[in-house]
């Protein structure tokens, strides 16, 4: 019986952070979605630092998101911005046990390469061709981007959570 609420628990985490996700995402998706990336909904991928339960709800979150895009870049973003999502949250967990401020920069990494190796791909003029500088450029603006939100909300965020005992024994429950 213990079993089936944990799986209930992760479940009912897992759609309440994918919806959290979404929300905050697609409201400004002028800003969340591009070589300079502003998704506010990013500040979540600091939840594995403290528990490992937060990768499924912050993955599906960013792939509703991707999906939902108003400007949809289509199957690459949706299923790469996704795994790179997943892998920031599977290294952001392993970083947190060890120093949770710390696992802020899987997200920018993981960002940085993947969502900005490929989006120079998606988002070039028809006729025209991507250059490894331009490549280069888009990986560097998708993590300078990750980074300063990440810095300067991710990092309070987490020093919240670490601080109120109540909140911080909630988000490690699951």
């Amino acid at each position: 019986m213990n079993d089936n609420k944990e799986k209930i628990r992760l479940i009912v985490y897992s759609g309440v952070i994918a919806a959290l996700y979404v929300v905050l995402t697609l409201p400004m998706a002028q800003f969340a979605f591009g070589p300079i990336q502003f998704r506010l909904a990013e500040v979540l991928t600091v939840l594995p630092a403290f528990a490992a339960g937060y990768i499924p709800g912050v993955s599906l979150g960013c792939f509703i998101a991707n999906l939902l895009n108003p400007n949809n870049l289509g199957p690459v973003d949706i299923i790469f911005g996704t795994l790179a999502t997943v892998i920031a949250g599977i290294f952001t967990m392993i970083i947190g046990k060890k120093n949770k401020i710390l696992g802020i920069i899987p997200p920018i990494i993981s960002n940085g390469l993947i969502v900005g190796g490929y989006l120079p791909f998606l988002l070039v003029d028809e006729g025209s061709s991507v250059t490894a500088q331009a490549v280069i450029i888009s990986m560097v603006e998708v993590a300078a981007s990750e980074a300063v939100l990440l810095i300067i909300i991710g990092i309070p965020f987490i020093l919240l959570i670490e601080k109120n005992l109540r909140l911080k024994s909630l988000v490690e429950r699951l």
